[in-house]
C-alpha cells in the first residue's frame, strides 16, 4: 500500500479561515492582515501592553545526516500535542528558503500528518518577506556602486567594498563575478559576488529587529565598505536606511499560518543556521509568547549550530530565556554517526546505535551546560527495528536521560502526546538558563568557548587573515559583539566527514567578517561558504504543475 505524500495529504486537509486561527490566540480578526483565505500578517502593535507569558520549548537536534531526522516535523507535532492536552501552544518556524526547496533538502514544512498550511505557498512565495528582503539588500548594493561611480563624500575605495548581491536561489556561478563592465558609463569595474538571502544581513537584521525604529537603526549601521583613508563607510553615509526600511516594512511583520490540526502557527525569516543564527524572527517569538502558554521554536540543524546561537546570541538580543530543549534523534541518524554507510542504513544493526550514541549524548551535555533541562524525542520511523529500538531505549534509560518515541508524521498529534506531557512536566517551575559566555569576552576566547565547550575540540587555528580580521574589529570597537559560527552541520568539527563525537581536532578559523547592523561577528571556519550549488540531481526537476494549477513533488 503506497501512503500519500506530503503534499497529497497537505492538499486534502481541512484547513481553516485565518480568522479562526488568529481567534483561537485570542486575536481579533479586524486585526489581522490578511493575504487570501488562510495567510494573515499580524501588525506589530498587536504586541503593545501584552506580557510575554508562554514558556519557551526550543526543538534542537542531534548532527543531521543526509537520511532527514524530521525535526521540522516533531516540532509541528509537539506543538499540535500540546494544545491536543490542553495547553494554548504555537509553533513558530523560519521560513523556507527557495534554494533548498529547488536543491537537495526540498521544503520546511514538516511531513505527513505534521506538517504547515498552506504547504505550496509557504515552500515558495509566501506573503513575499524574501523578495522584499532581496530588493532591500540589492538597493544597497546598486546605492554603493552608484556612488562610488558619481565619486560621492565620503569616498569609499572600490577595492574594500563588503556589501554583496544577493539571491534567493542555489547558484553557484554567482559566487564571484565583475561587475561594472561595459565602459565608464555602468561605473566601475570591480569583483563582485552574491550571497543566498538567507545569509544576508538584511535577512538577520528582520529576524533581530525589535521595532521600526530598531530595524532603521541596524540597516544603517551595516558595513559597506572602507575609504581611501580607511575609515568606515556605514549604509547610514549612503542615506540607505530609509529607502531599505520601507521596503521591509510588511516584511518585519510575523506570518500567521497553521497546522494541518489547525494549531496556529508563526512563520518569520528565514537565516541558515550554518551561516547565520538559524531561528525565526525576535519579533514572531515574543508574538507567540504574548498569545500562548507554551512556544514550540525550532532552532536549525545541530544543537552544535541552531541552539548554541539561540542561546548566546538570539535570546539575550531577544530578552527572553528558553525553559526546556527537546533534542530529536532517529535511529538511522544514530546508525551513521555509528560508522553505517548510507546505502546500508536500513539493514538491522543495534551495534551501530550505540556505537553513534555519544554524538546524541554530547549534545545533550552542551545543552545541559546553559542550565536547560533536556528530553530526548526519538523520532520512529517504519524502518527501525525492534531489536534496534530497544537498544536505543535501553541506553537512554542507563544513561538517566528523559526521553519519548514519537510518531506524529504518520499520526499527528496522537504520536507526539508523551512527549508533550513530559515536555509539560519540565518546563514547571523557574527557568535556569544562563549564557556559554559573556559578550564582553575578548573575541579570540568567545571562539574558544564555543569550539572547546561546544565542539569538543582541542583549540582553535587561525589563519593570518582571521587574526588581522579580529584586531581591526576590536580596533573598531565591535570586539564586545556575541560570535556566530559558519560551520558545517555534518559533524562537530569543521570537517564534515568526521561524524559521531570527534575527539583530537582543532577548529579552523578562515576568517571573520562584522554584521554590523545585525550586531554579532561571523566566524568562518572549514569550507564553509555563503552560496551553495545545485546537486547533479535538484529537487526542482521532481516539482511541476497541473493543467488544473495544482503543485506536485514537493515535499
Amino acid at each position: 500500500m503506497r501512503f500519500p505524500s506530503d503534499i497529497e495529504i497537505a492538499q486534502k486537509a481541512r484547513i481553516l479561515p485565518i480568522e479562526e486561527i488568529a481567534e483561537r490566540m485570542g486575536i481579533e480578526s479586524g486585526a489581522l492582515e490578511k493575504y487570501g483565505h488562510y495567510k494573515a500578517k499580524l501588525p506589530l502593535f498587536l504586541l503593545e501592553g501584552r506580557r510575554e507569558r508562554g514558556k519557551i520549548v526550543l526543538v534542537s537536534a542531534m548532527s543531521p545526516t543526509p537520511l532527514g531526522e524530521g525535526k521540522t516535523t516533531v516540532s509541528i507535532g509537539l506543538s499540535m500535542a500540546l494544545n491536543r492536552i490542553g495547553k494554548l501552544s504555537t509553533v513558530v518556524l523560519r521560513e523556507p528558503s527557495l534554494g533548498p526547496v529547488f536543491g537537495v533538502k526540498g521544503g520546511a514544512t514538516g511531513g505527513g500528518y505534521s506538517q504547515v498550511l498552506p504547504m505550496e505557498d509557504i515552500n515558495l512565495h509566501f506573503t513575499g518577506d524574501f523578495h522584499a528582503i532581496t530588493s532591500a539588500h540589492n538597493l544597497l548594493s546598486a546605492m554603493i556602486d552608484n556612488h562610488i561611480h558619481h565619486s560621492n563624500d565620503p569616498e569609499i575605495d572600490l577595492r574594500t567594498v563588503l556589501w554583496p548581491r544577493t539571491v534567493d536561489m542555489n547558484d553557484r556561478a554567482l559566487r564571484n563575478i565583475v561587475v561594472g563592465l561595459g565602459g565608464r558609463t555602468n561605473g566601475f569595474p570591480r569583483e563582485d559576488g552574491f550571497v543566498i538571502v538567507p545569509a544576508s544581513e538584511v535577512m538577520a537584521i528582520v529576524g533581530l529587529s525589535s521595532s521600526y525604529g530598531d530595524l532603521k537603526r541596524r540597516l544603517g549601521n551595516i558595513l559597506v565598505g572602507f575609504g581611501r583613508d580607511r575609515r568606515p563607510v556605514f549604509a547610514r553615509d549612503l542615506k540607505a536606511q530609509g529607502a531599505m526600511a520601507a521596503l521591509l516594512r510588511d516584511a518585519l511583520k510575523p506570518n500567521l499560518v497553521q497546522t494541518i490540526e489547525n494549531t496556529p502557527a508563526l512563520i518569520h525569516t528565514g537565516p541558515f543556521a550554518n551561516i547565520s543564527y538559524g531561528t525565526n524572527s525576535i519579533i514572531s517569538t515574543k508574538m507567540a509568547m504574548a498569545y500562548s502558554d507554551v512556544v514550540v521554536v525550532e532552532a536549525g540543524f545541530g544543537a552544535d549550530l541552531g541552539a548554541e546561537k539561540f542561546f548566546n546570541l538570539v535570546s539575550p538580543m531577544g530578552g527572553f530565556k528558553p525553559s526546556l530543549v527537546v533534542l530529536v534523534a532517529t535511529v538511522k541518524a544514530l546508525k551513521y554517526h555509528g560508522g553505517v554507510p548510507k546505502e546500508d542504513i536500513y539493514k538491522p544493526d543495534p551495534a551501530a546505535v550505540e556505537r553513534g550514541f555519544p554524538n546524541l549524548k554530547r549534545h545533550t551535555e552542551n545543552v545541559r551546560k546553559f542550565g536547560l533541562p533536556v528530553v530526548i524525542a526519538v523520532n520512529r520511523f517504519p524502518t527501525d527495528t525492534p531489536e534496534e529500538l530497544k537498544t536505543l531505549e535501553e541506553i537512554l534509560t542507563d544513561e538517566g536521560l528523559d526521553f519519548a518515541f514519537v510518531e506524529v508524521w504518520s499520526s499527528g498529534s496522537a504520536g507526539g502526546v508523551d512527549l508533550a506531557e513530559k515536555v509539560l512536566r519540565g518546563v514547571e517551575g523557574e527557568t535556569a538558563f544562563r549564557p556559554l559566555y559573556s559578550w564582553d569576552e575578548p573575541v579570540r576566547e568567545k571562539i574558544r568557548r564555543i569550539a572547546v565547550e561546544i565542539y569538543g575540540a582541542e583549540g582553535v587555528v587561525y589563519y593570518p587573515e582571521a587574526e588581522r580580521a579580529i584586531r581591526r574589529y576590536e580596533r573598531m570597537g565591535f570586539g564586545d559583539l556575541p560570535i556566530c559560527m559558519a560551520k558545517t552541520q555534518y559533524s562537530f568539527s569543521d570537517d564534515p566527514k568526521k561524524l559521531g563525537a570527534p575527539e583530537g581536532f582543532r577548529i579552523t578559523v578562515r576568517d571573520v567578517k562584522v554584521m554590523a547592523g545585525a550586531g554579532y561577528l561571523v566566524v568562518l571556519t572549514g569550507d564553509m561558504m555563503v552560496m551553495p550549488g545545485l546537486p547533479k540531481v535538484p529537487s526542482a526537476v521532481r516539482i511541476d504543475l497541473d493543467e488544473r494549477g495544482n503543485i506536485h513533488g514537493l515535499f
